[in-house]
């Protein structure tokens, strides 16, 4: 599907005081690349050379920038989380694999932004904007998913060098990057802390794909291993020890990325759903007429709302307030994702039997969505989050 047949996405919301003329100013130059066809065909038969594709398309549109701080070649000092949620808002309501390519970018690369060496940041940063490289964040294993202190991947350290032996598994981009971010243990202490993160390149002896592995909504995803694979010290990110501190600092600035991508496939599902009822004809009238589709489109709009509030509550309260973002990003992710699986099963159910159809735009949203509800911390983690940062902030002053 060409991603100028989208339609437009709404704006209304950038009027809230959250946002100020610059975010205004990107979403117009989105708007501009995705009319005019900037970004091409999307295959979703072919989505390794989609996503290359991708890649370089938006890194020449300047809009790889919003992943990397701007000593790097980037938009803003720092990244900045309300532009990367308008980007990613975008992205998803016109097609999911490239939000996906945008995403990565940012996550695959944000430990290196926070934490690498002056010299990982220039060799590595100014080329993930121009969408010369591909990354990746490596942080699952096998028996170690949202549990991070059970991560086995062991990395040791051998005079100026690391080596690093063990598995990573559903990897997005495993396969196609150049680069991967990757938390090993590294035995400074037990759980968390004693864990570490490394820049690892592809073309590294001793790293390997092992498996491929294929979803319900096609994207480069793999099991990765590292056998005897020996990287320069000089790759570590931080200090020793401190990778789960670099990985939940990484996550905390792109969980509402993943919010703001929900609510795009949300107001898609919404748009298209709108569209179908007012001119389905059906008992003499067409369905808009119904009270009860008025009344299911009107929840709908609503719960698209509350999500969208929650979101860009929390990347103003980052951007803006310098403020902890764990429990409002965690808010935002848990409330977005599970509204946007809700809003697209009622469009869907609107469509009626089309709307299950393969190829037919309600039945590629209700897979694109589903994995959205699980990465970056499933639904029930989040609730987790939440409810351990209320029970550490109970009690303290605000204001």
């Amino acid at each position: 599907m060409a991603l100028q047949q989208a339609g437009t996405l709404t704006r209304e919301h950038l009027q809230w005081p959250f946002f100020d003329g610059s975010a205004r100013a990107l979403a117009t130059i989105l708007d501009g690349l995705l009319t005019s066809g900037g970004l091409g065909e999307i295959d979703h038969g072919d989505a390794d050379t989609t996503c290359r594709t991708l890649v370089k398309k938006l890194g020449e549109a300047g809009i790889l920038r919003h992943c990397v701080p701007k000593e790097f070649g980037g938009f803003s000092e720092e990244i900045d989380s309300r532009s990367l949620c308008i980007v990613r808002e975008t992205l998803a309501y016109a097609d999911g694999l490239a939000d996906f390519a945008f995403a990565m970018q940012g996550l695959g690369t944000g430990a290196i932004s926070l934490a690498g060496s002056q010299e990982l940041k220039q060799s590595i940063l100014p080329r993930i904007a121009q969408g010369g490289l591909i990354s990746a964040f490596a942080l699952s294993e096998p028996d170690a998913g949202s549990d991070v202190a059970a991560l086995d991947c062991a990395a040791r350290r051998d005079g100026d060098h690391f080596v690093l032996d063990g598995e990573k598994t559903w990897i997005s981009n495993g396969g196609i990057a150049d680069v991967y971010t990757v938390f090993a243990r590294s035995g400074e202490a037990p759980g968390t802390r004693g864990i570490s993160a490394f820049v690892v390149f592809a073309h590294t002896p001793g790293f390997s794909i092992v498996e491929r592995i294929e979803t319900i909504a096609p994207h480069p995803l793999a099991r990765i291993r590292f056998d005897n694979c020996r990287i320069p010290a000089s790759q570590l990110l931080g200090s020793s020890g401190e990778g789960f501190k670099i990985a939940m600092r990484t996550l905390d600035i792109f969980r509402p990325s993943v919010a703001a991508a929900a609510i795009g496939f949300a107001r898609r599902a919404f748009d298209e759903a709108v569209a179908h009822a007012k001119s389905r004809k059906m008992f003499g009238a067409t369905l808009s007429d119904l009270p009860t589709a008025q009344s299911t489109l009107g929840e709908m709009a609503t719960a698209i709302d509350s999500a969208a509030l929650l979101t860009y509550r929390t990347a103003w309260r980052r951007d803006v307030q310098k403020l902890p973002t764990t429990s409002e990003a965690a808010m935002a992710k848990l409330t977005a994702t599970e509204n946007a699986q809700w809003v697209i099963d009622q469009a869907l159910q609107l469509f009626g039997g089309r709307g299950v159809r393969v190829g037919e735009i309600t039945e590629r949203l209700y897979r694109e969505i589903r994995a959205l509800r699980i990465y970056e911390g499933a639904t029930e983690v989040q609730k987790l989050i939440i409810g351990r940062e209320l029970m550490k902030n109970t009690g303290k002053k605000t204001g």
